[in-house]
């Protein structure tokens, strides 16, 4: 009988943590009610914050509300002797982890280089603008474990989910759990590739949006296998990544020619015909 509860309430935790990460990539997504309408020249019509913005708000927040009671029975799950002698479970998990960090900085550095090195200004955008909402998306979740001072899952057999302390997690690595900041990192990414893509190919978001918020999603559900996270702090994480790659893709679009763009991306240095070199501004789409 315990072993038939428990595995309804596994995959009544499951549903609902998928269900809740889709509805969160579903209102990210440039085709969803989040999504800034673009003019002819791609520049947002929408300021940097809307009303909607506030709904996908509330919707993470409940979600991660929702995900507390259930921490502990999901984690014991996922710390099963039996799941965790699934080879391909482990190196799954360890795979999508190396993607989200560093691999994110690697793909958004390389796409900004070979951007700029083969004039090609999209990629170049998406490169800057992507490790941008990775930057963010990183230092805002710092400053909240550090706040919030959650301890993780492993610390001990005795942890429990609600062990928070104010300010504990600036001192000791242990006390960071919340939010995860690998989902954090892959959500940032997601939502900035979706929403830079979608705006020069409005077609791509049904491929790119399933994919890039699908493996978003395991790079959270890797740190919950790997016990170093509850389910709670992949639902905040995704929440913090998700705005921070709409927002910064959405301030640079809504303010063309602010300084970090036109240095990093309106500045190219050519030869001058002398054995020189010299700074011309290039033409932004």
């Amino acid at each position: 009988m315990r072993s038939h509860d428990t595995d309804a309430t596994r995959h009544a935790a499951t549903r609902r943590l998928a269900a809740i990460v889709a509805l969160g990539a579903l209102l990210a997504t440039p085709g969803g009610i989040a999504a800034q309408p673009a003019d002819t020249t791609g520049h947002s019509r929408e300021p940097l914050f809307t009303a909607a913005d506030a709904w996908v708000a509330g919707g993470f927040a409940l979600g991660t509300v929702a995900m507390l009671p259930l921490d502990r029975r999901i984690a014991e799950e996922l710390q099963d002797p039996t799941t965790q002698a699934n080879g391909f479970l482990k190196d799954a998990s360890t795979g999508f982890e190396v993607i989200s960090q560093p691999g994110a900085y690697i793909i958004g550095g390389s796409l900004y280089a070979i951007g700029r090195i083969g004039g090609n200004d999209r990629m170049a955008d998406l490169g800057l603008h992507g490790s941008e909402a990775v930057l963010v998306a990183e230092v805002a979740t710092y400053l909240l474990k550090g706040l919030m001072g959650r301890a993780r899952p492993y610390v001990s057999a005795d942890t429990v989910p609600t062990s928070f302390r104010l300010g504990r997690g600036f001192g000791h690595h242990d006390y960071r759990s919340f939010p995860s900041g690998h989902t954090s990192t892959a959500f940032a990414a997601a939502a900035a590739v979706t929403s830079e893509t979608s705006r020069w190919w409005p077609r791509s978001t049904k491929f790119i949006a399933p994919l890039m918020y699908g493996g978003a999603t395991m790079v959270g559900l890797s740190r919950m296998y790997n016990n170093r996270h509850w389910a709670s702090d992949v639902v905040l994480g995704a929440a913090v990544g998700t705005f921070a790659g709409l927002k910064v893709v959405r301030y640079h679009h809504s303010h063309p020619g602010n300084r970090l763009d036109d240095i990093l991306l309106g500045v190219s240095a050519v030869p001058d015909g002398l054995g020189g070199w010299m700074l011309v501004g290039s033409r932004r789409f």
